[in-house]
């Protein structure tokens, strides 16, 4: 095998190992959070506890409420190392993986190892149900 073919195979083969890597790691700060997909009711503004939240995982959402009749929605994807966020308690979202924790109210880091905030999601609120917006 020549020294060039034998550069070009170890080069695609780490460019392939490189590939792997990063995306076993999850999403970091740089990536495009856009509105999850798909149509109907997320949640019942009900079941959202003011000062809480509710993380639908499945959808890819966390939807606080802040203040009562105020409802937030966020990427339930933790800007750190991609894992789901799992709780909303007392004014704070928390990530199970490496406990970073966000504002309930505008996604903001109030702890890391998280260094980007939550990033907001459209939601709109018609009567008691809560959507995509």
């Amino acid at each position: 095998m020549s020294g060039v073919a034998r550069r070009t195979v170890v080069a695609a083969a780490g460019s392939a190992g490189l590939a792997a890597a990063l995306a076993a790691c999850g999403g970091g700060a740089d990536d495009k959070n856009t509105a999850p997909e798909g149509g109907g009711t997320l949640a019942r503004t009900g079941d959202i506890p003011v000062g809480g939240g509710k993380v639908l995982a499945d959808k890819g959402v966390v939807i606080t409420q802040p203040k009562a009749g105020e409802f937030k929605a966020f990427s339930s994807k933790c800007t750190h190392a991609g894992c789901a966020v799992g709780s909303v308690q007392d004014g704070v979202i928390v990530c199970p993986c490496h406990q970073s924790k966000f504002d309930a109210s505008d996604g903001s880091v109030k702890s890391g190892p998280a260094t980007a905030s939550l990033p907001p999601t459209p939601i709109q609120v018609v009567g008691e149900e809560i959507s995509f917006g």
